[in-house]
Formats: C-alpha cells, structure tokens, sequence
C-alpha cells in the first residue's frame, strides 16, 4: 500500500483538526493566564520572573501537571496536528526555489538557537543545583531562575528549558519535513 497525505474526506482528518482546536485553545488560555498574572505581579511588584506563575500552578489538582507543562504539550501536539492537515499548503510546488532554501535556513537557524538556549539553561540550572548544595542547602528545584538579559524580568529556568525544548522540537521537526522529497498533491 503506497503511502499517501491526509486528505479532508479521510477519517482521521477531522480528528487531527478538532485536536488542534483544543490544543490551540489551551495554549490560549494558558498564556491569557500567563500574561494576566505577569501583569498583575509586575503593578504590584515593578518586576516578574517569566513563566513563574505557569510553572508553580498545577492543573487539575495539586500534584499533577503545571501550567507550563500542559503548554508544552499543547504546542508539540498542536503542530504536531498542524504538520498533519496543513500539507497541502506546503506540499509540491507551492513553497520552491529560493523561498524554501530561505525558509530552510530560519528553520534551521531556529532549531539551533532553540538547542542552543536547551544546553544553556540546563547548565545553568547543574550550576545552580551545584551552588546550593555546596552552601549546604538542597535549593527549591521549581524555583531556580535567571536574571538574564533583563535582572528585572529574568526567567523561570523549567519553564524556559520546556519552552525551548518544544521550539527546538517544532523547529527541527519543520527543518526535517521541508527537507523530505516532496509527495505529490494526487497522492
């Protein structure tokens, strides 16, 4: 059996678009979320830590999974849909020449920056953990932030490297499907 794309009259097409709604409509809600407590931390406080909020809210109970890990997930499986029902968009001659070797370097210049910014924040975090223990004090592991490149805005390190972690997935996954031989639209 040859393999094709998804088409709209295939069954599980309408499963990948409704998976990508609430998805979406998790991602939105969770950064209204997000965005609404910055804002009122930083009236309160003049300053933020990002992603501090998403990441000390746990959702649907206490000790189950946070805000900032329910966001990850919804942006993987998201594009993971996107990648899915969006083909034909992309697929044989509608993105060509030097329009995708353009998209083809950002693509891979985003992957990068987004590994990049994965290592870094988990050396930061081995560094933290490390300073902590060394001063004889096992620090608050969900707690741990960094004051760059704003010391008034710094960020939350999980939720940074999750944020990362899902744009060097998207981003490599998207580097990976413009790179493919290209299936043909009758297919």
């Amino acid at each position: 059996m040859e393999k094709r794309h998804l088409q709209e009259r295939d069954p599980g097409y309408r499963v990948f678009l409704y998976v990508f709604y609430m998805a979406a409509s998790m991602m939105a809600a969770i950064a209204a979320y997000g965005a609404y407590a910055m804002h009122a931390e930083w009236v309160e406080n003049g300053t933020y830590v990002m992603g501090e909020v998403l990441h000390a809210t746990t959702v649907p109970f206490e000790n189950f999974a946070r805000l900032s890990t329910w966001l990850f997930f919804s942006t993987i499986i998201s594009w993971y849909c996107v990648s899915r029902i969006g083909w034909k968009r992309t697929a044989g001659e509608k993105i060509s020449g030097h329009r995708m070797a353009l998209l083809q370097l950002m693509l891979l210049g985003f992957a990068v920056i987004c590994l990049y910014e994965v290592l870094w924040n988990f050396a930061v975090f081995n560094a933290q953990i490390a300073a902590g223990i060394a001063a004889g004090a096992v620090p608050d592991i969900d707690a741990l932030k960094v004051a760059y490149p704003d010391p008034d805005r710094p960020w939350n390190l999980v939720f940074a490297t999750k944020i990362f972690l899902s744009g060097f997935l998207i981003s490599a996954h998207a580097f990976y499907l413009s790179t493919r031989p290209r299936k043909s639209a009758a297919a």
